[in-house]
């Protein structure tokens, strides 16, 4: 059976496993941003931890490759190896860094980013929507400054934005599977 617009309808299986799927990613998109939004500082914490277990990891990676005797940079692996392992031991170890480096970074990508939509905006470059290109670019280049200087503290406001935002995504997705749930079985009441 083909729809008015020529494409083929689901089928009803695939339906009812994606109102689940969509229930299920709400329900876990809800409880992360509870638990990121009730603990800002220890959610943190992990992502610097798995910061520095992922250039751990890499750099066991770069070392492992110097044993390949086809390797033809088997010496700048190896010191890029050693480096990875050093700089995630001193991540792990050294978390108000770790955070202080995360905060810096996203500080200065606002910053970039800032620049760059009020540079576009400014210099005409974008014709439609010049206004909010200017506004936005503005805003992310206060907010980056903002973050670029108090790195660590600003950290963890962002982590409770973050954690109010995973919870209104998640409030959503079960919206939106509560609907697809009422879909299918209004589809399935009218093949009866």
């Amino acid at each position: 059976m083909v729809d008015g617009d020529g494409a083929q309808p689901a089928p009803p299986a695939i339906l009812a496993g994606s109102w689940q799927t969509a229930m299920f990613l709400g329900a876990a998109t809800l409880i992360l941003g509870l638990i990121v939004t009730l603990h800002p500082t220890t959610s943190v914490n992990v992502i610097a931890v798995l910061l520095g277990i992922l250039m751990i990891l890499s750099g066991i990676f770069h070392l492992i490759r110097v044993f390949d005797t086809a390797e033809p940079h088997r010496v700048w692996l190896g010191i890029t190896g050693l480096l990875f392992v050093v700089i995630g031991v001193v991540l792990i170890r050294h978390l108000h860094l770790t955070r202080s480096l995360i905060g810096l970074i996203i500080g200065i990508t606002w910053i970039v980013q800032g620049l760059a939509a009020l540079i576009g905006g400014i210099s005409g470059g974008v014709r439609e929507g010049r206004a909010w290109w200017i506004i936005f670019g503005a805003a992310s280049l206060i907010a980056g400054i903002a973050v670029a200087v108090t790195p660590a503290s600003s950290l963890d406001v962002l982590a409770l934005l973050l954690g109010i935002w995973f919870m209104v995504m998640g409030v959503f997705e079960i919206i939106g599977g509560l609907l697809l749930r009422q879909a299918v079985r209004a589809k399935e009441m009218t093949h009866v």
